[in-house]
Parts: structure tokens; sequence; C-alpha cells
């Protein structure tokens, strides 16, 4: 029987051995792999879990790739599959992998996120879970779980022409039920908008019980960051003139931002500002103002920690024609 040897794996082999350092000492990311932790449990792998990500830019085999939202993403492209090698071990936003599963890699979509993908070359169509990066080689646009290479009907050939198209941001707490429901949608001829609002929660599925969803963030800390923030002297010498901000998150969602505005009320003066980005609305959601840099790169740890691991500092320029809610 003929091996495949996957993208993301061929790719990750190639990245351990440039970087010199062992798996032992350094953490691999954005990568998983055979460098990333092994699950040690007994019984079935935990579904969802992890965390949101979006990440900074990478460079992989001297291309640049740059994670964000990308609310109109639909690409055609090269597919491909990983699945023994990386079974059981953590993906890039820390789930554990099963190829059994219907999940996917990409380069740079959110994590964790849904996504429609079509073989071009029978027609046949998957919702996925996007919770891993990869494939880093040649035009491949999307590397699939051996589930969903199985679905697709290319697992033998190991490649096929797809169209991938974005849904949204899934929840950290998917038991499975959400991937029924749209996969049960899709193949009573729901369309990709359809989808969208299925994994939002805002239309049900006959037959399938789906979780409400948790929220994004981690708010067990938020006690302690308003105690924190009340402990930063707000008489700082350090001063430049200018107001600093801690940009939280970006969501293409107006929705999603004023509910993470809600929560961040009580820490602090928090605003959501609207702007663009080749051409579809975003929605920042922001921290300030802060008097010093200083001060706000002391909170900004805080704020990391406490589960906004994008979080940064910036300066009030982004203030600016903007509109505030």
């Amino acid at each position: 029987m003929r091996k495949v040897i996957c993208g993301a794996a061929l790719v990750l082999i190639s990245a351990v051995a440039l970087s010199g350092c062992s798996s032992s000492t350094k953490k691999l990311d954005p990568f998983a792999g055979k460098g990333s932790p092994h699950f040690t449990g007994s019984g079935p792998l935990p579904k969802g879990g992890g965390r949101y990500h979006v990440g900074k830019p990478y460079q992989v085999a001297g291309r640049w790739f740059s994670p964000k939202e990308q609310p109109g993403y639909d690409k055609k492209g090269t597919a491909s599959w990983y699945g023994e090698a990386f079974h059981r071990r953590k993906t890039s936003n820390g789930e554990w992998f099963n190829m059994n599963d219907l999940t996917a890699a990409h380069a740079t979509l959110p994590l964790p996120s849904y996504a429609k993908v079509t073989n071009l070359g029978n027609g046949q169509q998957v919702v996925v879970r996007i919770n891993d990066r990869g494939p880093f080689v040649g035009t491949r646009i999307i590397d699939l779980s051996k589930r969903s290479a199985e679905v697709l009907g290319f697992k033998q050939n190991g490649k096929a022409e797809v169209r991938v198209q974005w849904i949204g941001v899934a929840p950290l707490n998917d038991d499975g039920n959400h991937l029924i429901a749209m996969n049960k949608a899709l193949g009573q001829g729901e369309g990709i908008g359809g989808l969208r609002q299925i994994a939002k929660g805002r239309v049900a599925v006959p037959g399938v019980q789906v979780a409400a969803a948790k929220p994004r963030y981690d708010s067990s800390k938020l006690t302690e960051l308003a105690s924190t923030q009340s402990e930063i002297s707000t008489n700082q010498s350090e001063t430049t003139g200018r107001e600093y901000f801690i940009q939280v998150a970006s969501f293409s969602d107006a929705e999603n931002a004023i509910a993470t505005q809600e929560m961040l009320t009580r820490i602090s003066a928090t605003s959501v500002m609207e702007s663009s980005r080749a051409g579809e609305p975003v929605y920042r959601v922001q921290i300030g103002p802060l008097k010093s840099e200083v001060m706000a790169l002391q909170l900004l740890d805080d704020v990391q920690e406490a589960g906004f691991f994008d979080a940064k500092v910036v300066s009030s320029k982004l203030q600016q024609a903007a509109n505030t809610y």
C-alpha cells in the first residue's frame, strides 16, 4: 500500500530540523505534529477545548503567512490530508487531533473555525472544524483529517482540487453536534448563509441537540484584573502626551464585539471601534485610554493571562475616524 506523506508532516520535519532546538525545550508554534504533546489518557479523545487563536505572521520555508479573520474567505486550490503520524497529538490551538473527526488545518484562518469544503472533482461536500496550522507545501490551501478526506472521496489519491468557504468562528465547547447539525443541513441543500446561522446558534436543526456556546474568553480572572488595574498608579510621570489602548480582539460580527465589551466594562473603560478591512466591517474591542505605555504594558500581561491571547498595546491613532458603540 502506498504511504501518503502529508503536507503538514513534511514541512514540520523541516521546521524542526531548521530550528536546532529540542521539542522538550522549545514549544512548536504554530505547528502541531510529532513535536507536540501526545494524549496519554485512556478512552476517546476529548472534543473541542483548546483556545481561540489567530496569531502573528510567521514564516515557513521562505514563505510568510499572516493569520487573520477573513469573513469573505472563498478560495479554490489543492487539499491534502493527514492522519496516523499526528493522531492523538495537540493541534496549534491546543485541541487534540483525531484523524477520525471532521477537522482540518489551515495556514491563516482563525482557530477554531468552521469551513465548508467542496471536492471540485466529484461534488462531495463537508463542513470541517479548523483547529490546526498547515499545509505549507506548494499551492495546497488546506490539510484535512483522514476522515474528512474519506468523506470527500480523495483519501486514496492523496490530493484533490477543492473549494474552501469560511463559515465562522467555532465554539470551544464543540462536542461534535455542531458539525453534525451543519453537515445534516448541508446534506439537505443548505447554503453557506444558512450554515453561518446554524454555527451562530440562531437556527436549530431538528433531531440534533447543540450545546450553548461558552463565552470566547476566560472570565475567571476578571476580579483579579480589576484589582490589578486599581493598583497601577495613575500618577506615573512617564507620559508622552499620548494615550494608549489595549486592543483586546477584532471581530467581523458586531454582536460578538459588544458581548466582549460588556464583559470587560467592569474592568476598565472599554469601547468598540468600527472600521473596515477589504470592504468588510471590523469591530475592535479596546481597553483605555491609559496614560502611559508602561501602564498599558503592565495591564497587557494580565489581560493576556486571563485568556485574551492576542491582545496588544496600540496608540491613540486608532481612535480617529472610527464609530464608537
